[in-house]
């Protein structure tokens, strides 16, 4: 059954309320990450949590949860919901405080969590996705996972609205790709792989650090961490997304405009096989 947590309580979802006054409510002052479960266990967690420590740091909200305390809370919710495979969403506001945009003084951060039920879209990585893209009008700190996502929001509904898969943005004032709504994205041209750099136009995705920090040195591919234009992934050999909860999926067509052949590529199709085996030697 899907479980939650509040600030020191396990809770039924129906049960469950937020205060008006909780910034994160009022301001999106938050941070949050999503941590994939297979088998019962989950997968890079420490690397989630890392991620989770840098943006409450880049947004000043005091830590108040030890890493070993957070781990605990996570095993805690698989074991009272019984899902074996699924999603752990976590997030950390500021706190509850009368509405003020400045900081306030001695607030607590309020720390929620849920699970759920989910597994990758093995249809998707078999036979690929469609995009499209659209101007990226999201904050200029993209690096911190913030609950601000109204613009992946309209992105994804921009997706939603063309009957497709998903979007790839760009920013208009230099015509260069970022990445996904919610994914890093990559093209691979002419046997080597691209991606925007990791600066704060991106997030730092925990999937796309385990293939490049990882899985592309061991299976010997190179990278060029280099923004590119939507004109030139279209004319790529093959091109994927990552994130935790697509793992390595190609992308097959973007603007209706076949990627390659159409169909998913080696490289794409070799990555996702070493994620997996990964996620095996870790969780089962």
């Amino acid at each position: 059954m899907d479980y939650g947590f509040f600030n020191g309580q396990f809770i039924s979802l129906d049960s469950a309320s937020v205060n008006l006054e909780d910034r994160g409510y009022q301001f999106g002052d938050g941070i949050y990450e999503v941590t994939r479960v297979y088998n019962g266990k989950c997968f890079a967690l420490d690397r989630h949590l890392a991620r989770c420590r840098r943006s409450m740091r880049e947004l000043r909200i005091p830590i108040t949860y030890m890493d070993e305390e957070l781990t605990a809370i996570h095993y805690d919710l698989i074991e009272k919901s019984g899902i074996k495979d699924g999603a752990i969403y976590f997030q950390f506001t500021r706190g509850t405080s009368k509405r003020t945009h400045a900081f306030p003084d001695q607030v607590i951060p309020n720390l929620s969590m849920t699970i759920h039920e989910s597994t990758p879209n093995a249809e998707q990585q078999k036979n690929g996705m469609r995009c499209i893209t659209c101007e990226d009008i999201r904050w200029l700190r993209c690096d911190i996972k913030s609950l601000n996502l109204l613009g992946n929001v309209l992105a994804k509904q921009a997706a939603h609205d063309k009957g497709v898969d998903g979007t790839i943005q760009f920013r208009k004032d230099n015509n260069l790709i970022t990445e996904g709504s919610s994914s890093n994205f990559f093209i691979v041209k002419d046997g080597l792989i691209w991606t925007h750099p990791t600066d704060n136009y991106i997030l730092k995705g925990v999937t796309r650090s385990i293939l490049m920090e990882e899985i592309i040195p061991k299976l010997g591919y190179t990278v060029v961490e280099k923004a590119f234009t939507p004109e030139f992934a279209l004319t790529a050999d093959e091109a994927f997304a990552t994130s935790t909860s697509l793992e390595v999926t190609p992308v097959i067509e973007i603007d209706g405009q076949k990627i390659g052949t159409g169909t998913p590529g080696p490289i794409a199709k070799a990555l996702l096989e070493e994620y997996q085996k990964l996620v095996q030697k870790e969780c089962y």
